[in-house]
């Protein structure tokens, strides 16, 4: 059984959804509707945050773009109100781990849950289709309508369980 599935109702692969309207089109959309207006930082903003798929905080994002003075430089105040306004728009969901605010893509993922490393801060990413059964069957015996979920599982990946059980000679005497 390989990584990317555990079975038929859990992958460890969340891939992208087919969307209508690019991550672009989609905040041009938003900041219309709010009457703001698209700024070159702010079409530079999205193209950094959707070129890749992963999960980031600001101070992250902001050691990706570039520096004062260089082209295509934004401000941090800018930054942060960008992240913002993509949390508002639908672009990303954002949440809290040991005392930052980390942000992944929503626009364009399908539903998924998260196990966390404490020690290495890894973020995995899965679905599982029995998680969301459970979650629907608790919610309608409840009379409850579901709009979204979020679960962190939070432990030690293989890769660090693996290093911790390494002894060093002088562990040993």
């Amino acid at each position: 059984m390989s990584d990317e599935t555990l079975g038929d109702s859990v992958t460890t692969k969340v891939e992208p959804l087919q969307v209508s309207l690019s991550p672009q089109e989609r905040f041009s959309e938003y900041l219309q509707s709010r009457g703001l207006r698209q700024t070159n930082q702010r079409k530079f903003l999205i193209d950094q945050v959707f070129s890749q798929h992963d999960h980031f905080d600001a101070e992250e994002l902001i050691e990706r773009l570039p520096r004062r003075g260089e082209q295509n430089y934004v401000s941090t105040a800018t930054v942060y109100r960008t992240l913002r306004e993509c949390v508002d728009a639908g672009l990303l969901n954002c949440f809290q781990l040991d005392g930052r605010t980390v942000y992944d893509h929503d626009y364009g993922y399908p539903q998924h849950d998260h196990l966390y490393c404490t020690r290495c801060r890894k973020l995995l990413e899965f679905q599982s289709d029995e998680l969301i059964a459970i979650r629907d069957s608790v919610a309608a015996l409840h009379g409850f309508r579901v709009e979204s979920h979020r679960m962190i599982i939070q432990g030690i990946c293989r890769e660090c369980s693996r290093s911790r059980r390494k002894k060093r000679k002088q562990d040993l005497v």
